[in-house]
């Protein structure tokens, strides 16, 4: 069970290993563009290609989609990038239902654990399998597999390579499980953390903080959904940042452009820009940025769009 891009790797790896996917259950398909053309997910699609028996239950409670779930007599039910399974759900199958999580739980459980990993100045993240059970990310540990965080990492690569790790971990566990000598571990609840849904009013900077806080901060959110600041009273979604060890010496948000280079004044230190996109435009670098600025206007970012 899957939907984004996320998901595709652990089942390509199943099917590369000759496991028996008696079904995939994914998202439905969705009206997109001006057009309104429906779109698939990114597992469905790869479905499609490898002929699998595909289900897009709009409720996962109904009784039609669960009757056809106990119909298929699954040993195994695997969740990568899915919704919360209600519990007739994920007890059908008679060796139990697996989640693959992009955390070492029980830090970041929650939606969004690329995200708050790199906003919280993470040196390290991975994948936990785990055994669900009806709260949410909270069922015995089965496996982990860590990850180091590099300086350049945003949430884009750090996606990727947590996909990769991810499958791994996924077919590792689902061998664990056929040899029968799978182990389990209880999550610690005095580790835990949250790592919530993001939505568009998170995503704004306030420069009133330390500099290393807001370059952490936006390589949490890039590419997406991406930290965004106003300038001139008009968005501009801000994508790739660099620490600098220039003191600050005017006000948090001042713009300061110096030799073809973008800094913002932060609380302690200047924060180099070097990727943004303006509100109506396209993503650009600082320096094709610079080219269309005033120079004879002093330029502060804000946190709201008065101008």
């Amino acid at each position: 069970m899957g939907t984004p891009a996320f998901a595709v790797p652990a089942l390509d790896i199943l099917i590369s290993d000759k496991q028996d996917i008696c079904a995939v259950v994914t998202a439905p398909d969705k009206k997109k563009g001006r057009g309104l053309n429906l779109s698939y997910s990114d597992v469905k699609e790869y479905s499609l290609r490898h002929n699998l028996k595909i289900f897009q239950p709009e409720n996962l409670k109904d009784p039609e989609f669960i009757k056809s779930m106990q119909d298929l007599k699954p040993e195994l039910i695997i969740v990568v990038a899915f919704r919360i399974l209600p519990e007739e759900v994920y007890t059908i199958p008679s060796e139990g239902s697996v989640n693959l999580h992009a955390s070492l739980l029980p830090k970041f459980r929650g939606a969004a654990p690329i995200n708050h990993a790199l906003i919280n100045g993470e040196k390290e993240t991975g994948v936990t399998t785990f055994f669900l059970k009806k709260k949410v990310d909270t069922g015995n540990i089965i496996l982990q597999k860590k990850i180091v965080i590099e300086d350049q990492d945003d949430a884009g690569t750090l996606h990727d390579k947590l996909s990769q790790a991810g499958a791994e971990c996924v077919l590792e566990t689902v061998r664990m499980i056929e040899s029968g000598k799978v182990t389990t571990q209880m999550q610690t609840e005095s580790e835990a953390s949250a790592a919530p849904k993001i939505f568009k009013e998170d995503c704004l900077i306030k420069w009133n903080q330390d500099a290393l806080r807001i370059h952490n901060f936006i390589r949490g959110l890039s590419p997406y959904p991406a930290a965004y600041s106003y300038l001139n009273g008009k968005s501009v979604k801000i994508f790739k940042s660099s620490l600098t060890d220039i003191m600050k010496s005017v006000t948090a948000g001042t713009v300061i452009v110096k030799e073809k280079r973008l800094y913002v004044s932060c609380a302690d230190y200047l924060l180099e820009i070097l990727d943004l996109q303006a509100e109506g435009k396209k993503r650009i670098s600082a320096s094709e940025f610079i080219n269309g600025l005033d120079k004879n206007k002093n330029l502060f970012f804000s946190e709201t769009g008065n101008g």
